[in-house]
């Protein structure tokens, strides 16, 4: 029996994956759970684990194709016996799991009771309703935090479909004039990528197919015309053969995507206001340099923003203002009795938000392990959807590029971020006299339709007073 794997939601609304590189190739025995794929949200790097046990018979999609949900991606030879894995089983990706998907493990599948089409089980949640036609219906999106510029992708562009596999073609033996050039979805991003007509390009696959050699065939000879400027055929996305020419086009997509949408959306959304407040932090750098030699801490890492953390959670607790949303659609404002701080990370892939469930509840070391961990995992990308959404309030640590303040951009949904700057030697006023101190710019972002301007400034006032003096916790607490 033959069973189509159709990509899967992996949570959050997303609606469509880059495949990063197969596990696995046609003629493979895999077991159930075997991990087959990797492949890439907006959000982050997950792997796919196969929901059945049997052989794989073909590849649908190639690394670097971007797939919709619901879009078949593998097909498996089983045992007629076998059905899909239950949503709830174990394995690699069940953290990412649709939680609606156990609804309707033990159905039929192909139609429900009301004779409307059902969405078929699989091990890491539900792929699109399954039609005779038609696009996917797309579910609202939700965005990570904007920031800045990441370094350009050098992966290597994927090799074309193969005509065995494709099967969302236009379907004509011929293109009269005025119809749309017959491609697959992955060449038709790729020459919108490019800025390549396509109904400038002559297919030469099968039926006339435009094919991704085609398009990078146009590129070549665009940019081999006299006195044109055109770029240079891509050996990488986004990185010119030979590093010639004028220009390096690079596509938006996965991470980055998200990132300039979120920027947008949080920007034009929420009226920004931001403050600033340095402060000498030389105590707290003091005091960590005792915690690092202390039994208790032996193996733990800390850092200025370990410190800056706990100061932000302590805070909060004066000021519950800042950790809470403005619900549009219910005109409510709900402000959250536990913090969920997420922790802005420069990845290769871009910039994620992960945040630390329940940050509040830690003790010092905890939240140190807790933050060490959160930066591991996101730098390998391997951050969990669930781990970037539901943040209640971010931390952006600027100043570990030298940086000593800014502007940060609120994660959308959040009614503060908070910018750490660096830390100088610098002369500063103090005992009466000119010293060199340790010193640290703070900057706060919050939405002015929650955070009144007296509350953010009480709330920066107390993180300042904490990093400036720790032993002020007694009195917050």
């Amino acid at each position: 029996m033959i069973k189509e794997f159709r990509l899967p939601d992996l949570g959050e609304g997303l609606t469509e994956s880059e495949i990063l590189s197969w596990k696995v190739g046609v003629g493979d025995t895999v077991t159930l759970n075997q991990v087959i794929a990797e492949v890439e949200t907006a959000k982050a790097v997950v792997e796919l684990p196969s929901p059945f046990a049997g052989v794989i018979k073909e590849l649908h999609e190639q690394p670097g194709t971007v797939v919709e949900v619901g879009k078949p991606i593998v097909s498996f030879e089983v045992a007629d016996d076998v059905g899909p894995a239950p949503s709830g089983a174990g394995g690699p990706a069940a953290s990412v799991k649709d939680e609606a998907a156990g609804q309707a493990v033990g159905q039929d599948a192909g139609e429900s009771a009301a004779g409307t089409p059902m969405r078929e089980p699989n091990l890491v949640g539900y792929g699109a309703v399954v039609e005779s036609t038609g696009r996917p219906a797309r579910r609202p999106r939700t965005f990570p935090v904007a920031g800045p510029a990441d370094t350009v992708s050098t992966a290597p562009l994927p090799a074309e479909t193969q005509p065995a596999a494709v099967e969302h073609v236009e379907a004509a033996p011929e293109q009269p004039a005025g119809e749309r050039p017959r491609s697959t979805p992955p060449v038709r991003k790729l020459a919108k990528d490019l800025g390549v007509d396509l109904a400038r390009v002559t297919g030469t696959g099968p039926q006339g197919l435009i094919t991704r050699e085609d398009v990078q065939h146009f590129m070549d000879s665009r940019s081999s015309e006299p006195g044109r400027p055109g770029m240079p055929a891509a050996d990488h996305a986004g990185v010119q053969a030979g590093g010639g020419g004028r220009e390096t086009r690079t596509p938006i997509k996965g991470v980055r995507k998200f990132t300039a949408a979120a920027m947008v959306q949080s920007a034009f959304t929420a009226p920004h206001a931001t403050e600033f407040l340095t402060v000498d932090v030389t105590p707290s750098m003091e005091l960590l340099a005792r915690l690092r030699d202390s039994r208790e801490f032996a193996g733990v890492k800390l850092t200025p923003l370990t410190l800056a953390a706990k100061a932000v959670l302590i805070a909060l607790r004066r000021n519950p203002a800042l950790n809470s949303r403005w619900d549009e659609e219910n005109q409510e404002i709900v402000t959250y009795n536990y913090v969920n701080l997420g922790i802005a990370a420069a990845t290769p892939r871009g910039l994620t938000v992960p945040n630390i469930k329940d940050a509040d509840s830690l003790s010092l070391v905890r939240l140190a392990e807790a933050l060490a961990a959160l930066a591991d995992t996101a730098r390998a990308g391997k951050t969990a959807p669930a781990d970037l959404s539901g943040g209640t309030i971010s931390i952006t640590n600027i100043g570990v590029f030298g940086i000593d303040a800014g502007t940060p951009i609120l994660n959308p949904g959040e009614a503060a971020i908070l910018a750490l700057g660096a830390v100088r030697r610098t002369p500063w006023e103090y005992r009466g006299d000119i010293a060199l101190r340790q010193v640290m710019t703070l900057s706060l972002s919050f939405d002015h339709r929650l955070v009144d301007g007296e509350q953010g400034s009480r709330f920066l006032a107390d993180v300042g007073a904490l990093l400036a003096d720790p032993a002020m916790v007694l009195t917050m607490v």
